[in-house]
């Protein structure tokens, strides 16, 4: 498809809109507010930042009224629905801009990200636009699990955590669209809790548009930092799986269904070990072989050989929680239950 994009990029300087979502984030919505209101934008453009609570109860929502009240580019959207989606699109119906950009709140952004957002949509034409994956772990567990995030030995050779990748995507981190993609293509999905970027991304792709990744667009993202929150959330991404895969009828990559494929050998062969236990014992031992290997390639790529204890438990929740979650989204699925009654409540 043509871009709509040059009509806006070679015109006169406009509105660029940024949105998120959240609840209860007391913690971090400083931070964010501090980091989305320092954007330098090119001369003329103008900002607004919409964030939308989901009925937060931890006294964020209180705190970001406050702020709106001293900045006006700031504004406080509510989102009854409590979720991702609901919460993106609450802001979208709101937003004002002829550009629209996804932040997150646990992400600290490079103050000319959204310059050199719309820079890669004027040099590109693409539909949608974004930067590298860029994870920063606090504490030891934390930056292990940063260490495996970045490592292709772990994410399966993902684009999306290459730092210096330029060039045509899959899918983008967050993301950069001219408002006309959003009239073209329609909002997020409100029936995924998660993956609705995924979705979203995968829609563009199969209807003709074009995302690009660039590598001058910068931002770090602060990961888990507790080996069970990150099995949780790992389980949480792979339930979606299957709902995204239903409703186009392919996953967004076929590397996001090895981790169920892992399972379900694992399952197989616990079943069959009684009566011929070679199989498991084999898998067994090759995944301990690649985790040793893995662990060793994301410690190096870090630069922190001290993680190397932690970095196979932290791989082994990546695949397992991933794979879990998968398989109970699609008995969910098969079986016609309530499509994601367990995480209903869940915005992160």
């Amino acid at each position: 498809m043509n871009s709509p994009l040059h009509s806006v990029a070679l015109s006169a300087p406009q509105l660029i809109s940024v949105i998120a979502p959240c609840r209860n984030e007391r913690a971090a919505i400083d931070a964010f507010c501090e980091s989305a209101l320092a954007q330098q934008l090119p001369f003329g453009w103008q900002l607004e930042v919409l964030v939308a609570d989901g009925r937060s109860d931890d006294g964020t929502r209180e705190r970001l009224a406050e702020r709106a009240a001293q900045d006006a580019r700031l504004k406080l959207i509510d989102n009854p629905g409590r979720i991702v989606s609901t919460g993106l699109n609450a802001a979208l119906a709101a937003a004002r801009g002829a550009v629209i950009a996804r932040f997150d709140i646990h992400t600290e952004f490079a103050p000319d990200y959204l310059a050199e957002c719309l820079a890669a949509l004027a040099r590109t034409g693409a539909d949608n636009v974004g930067g590298a994956w860029v994870a920063r772990g606090q504490g030891a567990t934390g930056r292990a699990i940063a260490a495996a995030f970045q490592c292709r030995w772990v994410v399966g050779g993902a684009r999306s955590r290459d730092r210096a990748y330029e060039g045509e995507a899959d899918t983008l981190y967050l993301g950069c669209w001219p408002r006309a993609v959003f009239e073209r293509f329609g909002g997020f999905d409100e029936q995924l809790v998660r993956n609705q970027d995924d979705e979203h991304n995968l829609r563009l792709r199969l209807g003709g548009a074009r995302l690009w990744q660039s590598a001058r667009i910068r931002s770090v993202y602060q990961p888990r930092s507790r080996l069970g929150d990150l099995f949780r959330q790992q389980q949480q991404y792979g339930y979606w799986r299957p709902f995204v895969m239903r409703k186009h009828g392919q996953p967004g990559s076929l590397r996001q269904l090895v981790p169920a494929l892992f399972v379900l050998a694992l399952a197989g062969g616990a079943l069959l070990a009684p009566w011929w236990p070679w199989p498991l014992v084999a898998l067994l031992g090759s995944y301990v072989l690649y985790l040793v290997g893995a662990s060793l390639a994301a410690a190096r790529q870090a630069g922190e050989w001290g993680l190397l204890a932690r970095l196979p438990l932290v791989i082994a929740a990546y695949h397992l929680g991933y794979g879990v979650g998968t398989w109970r989204g699609l008995l969910d699925l098969l079986l016609r239950r309530n499509a994601g009654q367990h995480w209903s409540r869940l915005t992160r």
